[in-house]
C-alpha cells in the first residue's frame, strides 16, 4: 500500500520520516523493555527450577538491573548464573542483555526458544516471551518473524491488549495498515481508556487518508491524557493536514516541552522545522 497524497504534505523531508513517527508511540514503550514484565516472567521462570542455595529472584532482579547499565557484563552473568542452575530466567536475562546490545535477531531466537520450553500450563508466560521476541524481530527489521512470533502469542492469549498494539505496529511497519486498525479495534473493545491505543489507530487511519476518524480518536485520547505527548504530536499532524498550520506549531511546540529528550519531542521538533522552511 502505498502511501496517501495528503500525507506527503505535512513534511517535504521524507515519507520514511513520518512513518517513524506513526511507530513512536510503540519505540517509546518499548524500547527499554518493560520492567514489571521482565519481574513477573523472571519469577514464573525461576519457579520452575529445583531451588539451589542462592536467591534466584534477587539474582535475576540484579541480572536484569545490569542488564539495562552494562549489557555485555550482564549477558556473561546471565551465562554463569545459568550454569549453576540459573535455567529458563538466566537465559531471559541473557536476551535482555543482548537486545540492549543491539543483538536483536540472537535476543529473538533465544526469546523463542525459551517461550517453546515453557510449560503448557503456563500460557500468559509463553505469550509474553513471543511478544517479547517479536518486539525484538521487529528492531532486527524482520517484519514478518515479528509478525509470526506475535501471532503466536496472540494464539495463547487473544485478549492481551499490548500483543495486539504490539502487532497492530508490525503490521503498520508492512504497510499494512488496514490490518493494523483490526487489531487496534480489538484493543480497544478490550480497554477502551487506552490513549495509546486511540493514537497508534488515529496514525493508521492517517495513513489510509481517513482524516476525520483519525481526528475522532485524537480528541478521545486527549480527553483521557490532556498532556499525552503523543496524541499533541499526531493532532498537530491532522491540523497541519487541515491547514491549520497555527494549530499545528502550537501542539508541536507543547509537545516540544513535555517530551523534552525524547525521540516523540524529535519528531514535533522536525515538523516545526518543515513548517518554518514552508512559510518563510
Amino acid at each position: 500500500m502505498h502511501l496517501p497524497a495528503v500525507i506527503a504534505m505535512v513534511c517535504d523531508c521524507m515519507d520514511q520520516a513520518n512513518r517513524t513517527q506513526a511507530m513512536q508511540p510503540f519505540r517509546i514503550l518499548k524500547s527499554a523493555v518493560a520492567a514489571a514484565l521482565l519481574f513477573s516472567t523472571a519469577t514464573a521462570l525461576a519457579s520452575d527450577e529445583e531451588p539451589p542455595p542462592i536467591d534466584h529472584s534477587q539474582e535475576y532482579a540484579d541480572c536484569i538491573t545490569l542488564a539495562q547499565r552494562m549489557p555485555d557484563e550482564a549477558f556473561e552473568s546471565a551465562l554463569t548464573w545459568e550454569s549453576v542452575g540459573g535455567g529458563s530466567a538466566a537465559r531471559h536475562c541473557a536476551a535482555v542483555a543482548l537486545i540492549n546490545v543491539g543483538e536483536f535477531a540472537e535476543a529473538a531466537t533465544r526469546l523463542e526458544a525459551i517461550a517453546k520450553d515453557t510449560p503448557v500450563d503456563k500460557p500468559q508466560l509463553a505469550a509474553d516471551l513471543l511478544g517479547q521476541a517479536g518486539q525484538a524481530w521487529l528492531m532486527a527489521g524482520m517484519v514478518e518473524r515479528a509478525y509470526a512470533a506475535q501471532t503466536a502469542a496472540l494464539e495463547l492469549a487473544p485478549e492481551d491488549v499490548d500483543l495486539l498494539i504490539d502487532r497492530s505496529v508490525t503490521l503498520a511497519d508492512a504497510a499494512n495498515y488496514w490490518e493494523a486498525i483490526d487489531d487496534l479495534n480489538r484493543a480497544n473493545a478490550l480497554a477502551p481508556n487506552r490513549a495509546d491505543v486511540l493514537v497508534l489507530r488515529a496514525t493508521a487511519y492517517r495513513y489510509v487518508d481517513g482524516l476525520e476518524l483519525a481526528r475522532a480518536d485524537i480528541e478521545q485520547a486527549l480527553r483521557i491524557e490532556p498532556q499525552n505527548a503523543d496524541a499533541l504530536l499526531e493532532r498537530g499532524i491532522l491540523r497541519r493536514l487541515a491547514g491549520d498550520a497555527d494549530g499545528a506549531r502550537r501542539d508541536w511546540l507543547q509537545v516540544a516541552m513535555l517530551a523534552a529528550g525524547t525521540p516523540t519531542a524529535d519528531a514535533a521538533q522536525m515538523n516545526l522545522e518543515t513548517l518554518d522552511l514552508k512559510t518563510e
